[in-house]
């Protein structure tokens, strides 16, 4: 196992130091387009930032999160087995050695267990392939700005989209601030607070430049992003043209008695990547071109 636990735990340190290519391209354009004196001082500044990070090899945000896996597993991956307890371990290697910031407290003692390991985390969340021999593991850095702006309602299905849409800009105008903009939005449409909720992390997960192959669920996500946009909070809410990486909307089939609203919030630092481990332990980075563990 201990070559799965060093492999997963360099994984783990590119994430946390490295953007993926399509947060770093996301940005470029965003900063091409902002209009604002402050907004291209604050960009200028986020990719003097990023530079060092790579040059120091240190993490791109001292707040590394609280680190979250997704994992798409065949269920004949010859290593499922022993996958949870690799990614325990390489979390705590990952955390000595790259280092990361322990993050993880205990919410009855109020003690932080210090290796970034504790009840339920890291958080993993598992869908099992059939027929399949390989396993796609996502990884998200959830910092403590990003996670204040989580919210999920249940909403009376007669307000229809116009109350999906009033409620996430509620959400936005009033807790954005904290996700260190501009940030990506995703938005999770379901029966239950808790599946709502689930969805909006999972649609930060998405490459951002993909649209939901649903038209009218692409249709919202455009529509949400303008008035977003509009808002005008600006890069580190300091105001300006830009605001918004994004917003992708997932969604599943729901309740007739309710339409359930989830927001999640990933930082302009937006630290997640995957990663495609097949049976012998060969890789491939797929949010990262070019790039070795």
């Amino acid at each position: 196992m201990q070559d799965l636990v060093n492999l997963l735990s360099k994984f783990i340190k590119l994430v946390a130091i490295r953007l993926p290519d399509d947060v770093y391209t996301a940005l470029k354009e965003l900063a091409s387009r902002e209009n604002s004196h402050w907004g291209k001082e604050i960009y200028s500044i986020m990719f003097d930032n990023i530079n060092l990070a790579l040059e120091k090899d240190v993490p791109v945000c001292q707040d590394t999160g609280v680190l979250m896996f997704f994992v798409d597993a065949g269920a004949d991956f010859p290593h499922l087995n022993v996958l949870s307890d690799a990614i325990h371990a390489a979390t705590v290697k990952a955390t000595e050695e790259v280092p990361l910031r322990p993050n993880v407290v205990e919410p009855f003692i109020e003690k932080n267990t210090g290796n970034n390991v504790g009840t339920r985390l890291p958080w993993i969340e598992w869908n099992i392939l059939p027929h399949t021999s390989y396993a796609d593991i996502t990884l998200y850095l959830a910092g403590g700005g990003t996670s204040l702006t989580g919210h999920a309602k249940v909403l009376p299905p007669a307000l229809g989209f116009k109350g999906v849409i009033e409620f996430v800009l509620d959400v936005i105008s009033g807790y954005g601030l904290n996700a260190c903009p501009p940030f990506l939005v995703g938005v999770g449409l379901g029966t239950t607070v808790e599946t709502a909720a689930i969805l909006s992390k999972r649609a930060l997960l998405r490459p951002i430049g993909s649209n939901n192959p649903n038209l009218m669920a692409a249709s919202l996500e455009k529509i949400l992003y303008d008035k977003i946009n509009g808002l005008e909070i600006g890069p580190q809410g300091l105001g300006g043209s830009t605001t918004a990486l994004a917003v992708h909307v997932e969604y599943s089939a729901r309740h007739p008695a309710t339409i359930a609203v989830g927001v999640s919030t990933g930082c302009w630092a937006h630290r997640r990547g995957t990663i495609r481990l097949k049976s012998d332990l060969s890789y491939e980075l797929l949010s990262y071109k070019g790039v070795k563990l």
